[in-house]
This record gives structure tokens, C-alpha cells and sequence, in this order.
């Protein structure tokens, strides 16, 4: 099966909302209507957020977006916020071609780094980051700021 990687385009809309709420849901974050309407717009415009489609057949499968920002110590990085493939499209590569096109657009931007996060107990996509990355030991801390 062929993967097609592409930025997010207009017609990706519906499949993209189904997809980005799916993943919201696997890492319990609810959000209204409106943050996704936003974060859509956003997209379509990189303003400041980026994305891409992953598409099987002519259908979206999964979703990659990313943003840059500066670093103390080198130069910009890019950050993968979020990677989400659909459930029946699992297994057939697309996550990793997600990952290796938006470390193309680092390498495209000069970044210094191309890093992401995940849970601990994502162990399926772990699998997966284990062979394509370098888990460096690192743990995150979210300090409330309400």
C-alpha cells in the first residue's frame, strides 16, 4: 500500500476532526468545539503550527503536527505535538512515515532537534520510537499554573 504524506488540505477537514479527537480522547484531554475550529485554521495557514495527512488510498489515516520554537542553548527545534493514526490503519507504516516527513521539514528548517513526547505506558507507539529515536531518560513534570 502506497502512503501519501501531504500538508493538511480544506478536504481533510471531516477525517481530521474524527482523527484529532480520537487522539484527544486516548490522552483523556476534552476540548470545546471551538479549540478545534481554531487549531484547524491554524493549521491551514501555519500560523505557527504545521501539519500533515497521512493518506491510504485517498483516505486520511493519520495526522502529524509539529511547530518549531527557539531553544536556549542551539538552534530551533522542532517539536511533534501530536501523531495519531486511525486504528485500522495501523501496522502498514503510516506512523513511521509521518514521523520520518516531519523530520524532513526539520532538516528543511535548519532545526537543531526533532524530539516529541509520549506516555510512559504507550507502549504500542513505543515500539515503534524505540526504533526510530533515542529516548534520552528524560521525564516530564506539569507544574498547575490554576
Amino acid at each position: 500500500m502506497s502512503i501519501d504524506i501531504v500538508p493538511l488540505r480544506v478536504e481533510d477537514h471531516n477525517r481530521w476532526n474524527i482523527l484529532v479527537r480520537g487522539y484527544k480522547t486516548f490522552y483523556k484531554t476534552e476540548l470545546p468545539d471551538s479549540t478545534y475550529d481554531e487549531v484547524w485554521h491554524r493549521l491551514l495557514n501555519a500560523d505557527g503550527i504545521y501539519g500533515f495527512g497521512a493518506h491510504l488510498q485517498g483516505n486520511l489515516v493519520g495526522i502529524a503536527h509539529y511547530l518549531f520554537h527557539r531553544t536556549i542553548w542551539m538552534e530551533d527545534a522542532c517539536y511533534l505535538q501530536d501523531l495519531f493514526v486511525d486504528e485500522a490503519a495501523r501496522g502498514h507504516g503510516v506512523a513511521r512515515s509521518l514521523i520520518e516527513r516531519v523530520a524532513k521539514s526539520a532538516r528543511e528548517h535548519n532545526a537543531s532537534r526533532f524530539y516529541w513526547q509520549t506516555r510512559q505506558d504507550n507502549t504500542t507507539a513505543r515500539l515503534l520510537y524505540d526504533k526510530v529515536a533515542n529516548h534520552k531518560g528524560f521525564i516530564r513534570y506539569d507544574y498547575p499554573l490554576e
